[in-house]
């Protein structure tokens, strides 16, 4: 599979530094060359629910879509508003594979502790394995596990399981 990129794009408060320091595990874990895009957006208020006090990811990644950057296949928004999907009660991040797009809240992954950048940086690659095609996986540890509590995103490793690892490269042979 020749090189793919994934741009990131910040909405609201996450720092331009921290963005950068995400395009070294995606790199590694799935081979796709992350890097910040041009232009960021502002605190999504469009997709506020007031009801929820939380931000509906489907908005988020509508909006997203206005500052792809031409050429660019994947895009990861980053924001720090606590996200949420109609059937639960908050998500960590959510990813549109057919509109090759994702966004991930670093709200929840901060409010436990110093380990919030592995936190984060492991919710990034699996948002990221979803826009290249890997599936939900039931291993843990695995990058790929969806993560529901802070015990499940603290149990999650940076890297893929075997089947994983299979996974993408045969994704890799077929792109």
């Amino acid at each position: 599979m020749a090189l793919r990129e994934l741009q990131i794009v910040l909405i609201g408060e996450p720092t331009a530094a921290f963005v950068k320091e995400l395009e070294a595990p995606i790199m590694q874990v799935l081979g796709v060359s992350a890097f910040p895009g041009k232009l960021g957006l502002p605190n999504p208020i469009y997709a506020f629910n007031k009801d929820r006090k939380q931000f509906n990811t489907s908005a988020v990644m509508r909006r997203l879509n206005t500052v792809r950057e031409i050429g660019i296949p994947w895009l990861l928004g980053i924001t720090d508003v606590d996200l949420f999907v109609p059937d639960m009660s908050f998500v960590y991040g959510d990813a549109d594979r057919e509109g090759r797009v994702a966004v991930m809240s670093l709200n929840r992954l901060k409010a436990e502790g110093d380990a919030w950048k592995r936190r984060a940086y492991v919710e990034a690659v699996h948002l990221a394995g979803h826009l290249v095609g890997l599936a939900a996986c039931e291993d843990a540890r695995c990058a790929m596990f969806t993560a529901t509590t802070i015990t499940d995103a603290e149990r999650r490793q940076l890297q893929l399981c075997t089947n994983c690892r299979n996974e993408l490269a045969r994704l890799r042979k077929t792109a």
